[in-house]
This record gives C-alpha cells, structure tokens and sequence, in this order.
C-alpha cells in the first residue's frame, strides 16, 4: 500500500519548524506538518505566521529537501471566534505550500460550529487550502459522527474529517461510522497508537494524548481495521507525541521509529486485503463452477 506518510508536529514539538523539516527528510518521510499556531500556552511558541525570518527558513528547507507540506495546525472554532483573524495563519499555510489545515471544534453550538466552519471553508478556499475538521471526545466535535453532522452542515466541497486513530478509539466511534461518510470527505488520517485501556476522565484522555501515545504497532489499537476502513491510499500524518521517551531519545531516533511502525501496519493491511480478494476470487471460482457451462 502505497500512500504519503507526513510527520505530524506534535510528535516532536520541542524540535523548531525548520529543523523538523529536515528531521522528516532524514527520517524519511514524503510529507510532513507544521503547528503555525500553538494550541496551548504551554508549549513552545514559534514565530510562523506571516513573513517572519523562521517561516522564510521553513520554505527554504522545504525546497532544499523536497518535503512536501501535508498541512498546517490549528485554527480553534469557538463561541467568540472572528473567523477573519485566521486569515493571516492560512495565507502563511498556502506560502509554505499546505494542502490543509486541521480545525478543532470548541464551540458548544453544534448550528453556530458548523456556520463558522463553513465562513472558515470559504475564508481558505482563495488560498487553495481545505479546512479539515478533527473530533476528539474533549471537544464540541466528540465522535466521527458529530463531525460527520457538522461538515455536511456547513456544505462546503472543501471540508472534511481527520480521523486519528487515538480519538477514533477514545470516543467510541466505529467502524460502521467511517462507512456512513461520504470517502471525499477523508482527505488524511492521523495514525498512532496507544494502550486499550481508556483513562477514567477527559483532563487524564487530553493529557494522555498530548504527552503519552505509542507508535504504531506498539500499543493495543487494532490499527489495521481502521486502515482497511479508510480509504486506499489516504495520506497518514504520523501523530506520537511520547513525551518521557524525549528525554533520553531523539527527535529523529522517533521519528523514525514511528515510521517504521506506520509502515508495517500499512504491510499488515495490505495483507489482510490481499487475502480478501483472494477468497473473494475463490469464491467467485466455486460459484462460477456450481452454475456450470
């Protein structure tokens, strides 16, 4: 299974955004992504929005490695959203050559959440950059299949939904819901793993996915259900924030790691694929036979 495999910021948040450029070319990523915005005030605040001297150097190693940029992060919906303000954020996005930006739904009113994703939908489409809302049970987009509502409600051909495999899980959505949404609405995923168990409060969930996921193929996630689920070929962002093992391993030692376990996931899928089609082949033969000439 061939697809584009972006390495996504959280991962390797304490490394500055052109020096991550370079560690997913070392590591050996076709893609990677970038946190134009910071979603705490805790972590560390880079300078990348406008003409600043580290988003001219991010382009520079951008070109310089032939690293594609998956998309950028991450714009927040709101009760007191001025959808308007972002417009700096993806500009800068569209100059570094981003296909998406990823949303996050913190707005309680479903109706109003949708209404401002749509204005964001229609604020980015001039720049050539497609909004992608993602779900996490902490948010006011809790499972695939409130997203699911908010982005057919706001009717823009450009939105969509980011499934990570971390969310996905802990909000309890399935299988079934990935099958009731239209495939054009899944532009990429966000790919990691984690333990099975689900800790017993949201603030423990948000903590355990900003500092504690496992590489793919290292926790107990099926992963590769939901990779057969998606579509074929869906561009994965590589998500593994693991926060005590940065202590002592580097970026790009993590980097790697996590793209080696992405990597046999996708081989396990292919797989389990291939084995599908044979028996569906087989079957077809043996049918084929019963009817006879």
């Amino acid at each position: 299974m061939n697809r584009p495999i972006s390495l996504a910021p959280l991962t390797a948040l304490e490394v500055a955004p052109p020096e991550f450029v370079s560690t997913a070319a070392a590591a050996g990523y076709s893609h990677v992504g970038l946190r134009l915005v910071a979603a705490t005030t805790t972590e560390p605040q880079y300078p990348m929005v406008g003409d600043t001297p580290m988003v001219r150097e991010t382009r520079a190693r951008l070109d310089a490695t032939g690293i594609r940029l998956l998309d950028v992060e991450i714009l927040r919906l709101r009760p007191d959203t001025r959808v308007a303000d972002f417009l700096p954020a993806i500009e800068t996005g569209a100059r570094l050559g981003a296909s998406y930006v990823l949303v996050a739904g913190d707005d309680p009113d479903e109706a109003r959440l949708a209404d401002r994703y749509a204005e964001l939908c229609d604020l980015a489409a001039p720049c050539g950059v497609s909004p992608q809302l993602e779900f996490m049970s902490w948010s006011h987009a809790k499972d695939l299949a409130q997203a699911a509502r908010i982005v057919a409600r706001a009717g823009r051909g450009q939105g969509g939904i980011v499934v990570d495999a971390f969310h996905f899980h802990r909000s309890g959505s399935r299988l079934e819901d990935i099958a009731r949404v239209p495939p054009s609405r899944f532009r990429y995923a966000q790919l990691c793993d984690a333990p099975l168990a689900i800790p017993p409060t949201q603030d423990a969930i948000l903590a355990q996915a900003r500092a504690e996921r496992r590489f793919p193929g290292e926790g107990e996630l099926d992963l590769v259900p939901l990779v057969r689920a998606l579509p074929a070929d869906l561009p994965l962002s590589l998500e593994v924030p693991t926060l005590e093992l940065a202590k002592s391993v580097g970026a790009l030692d993590r980097a790697r790691r996590a793209l080696c376990g992405a990597r046999a996931v996708l081989a396990r899928a292919a797989e389990r694929d291939a084995a599908a089609s044979t028996g569906e082949a087989s079957g077809n033969e043996r049918e084929a036979a019963t009817r006879g000439p």
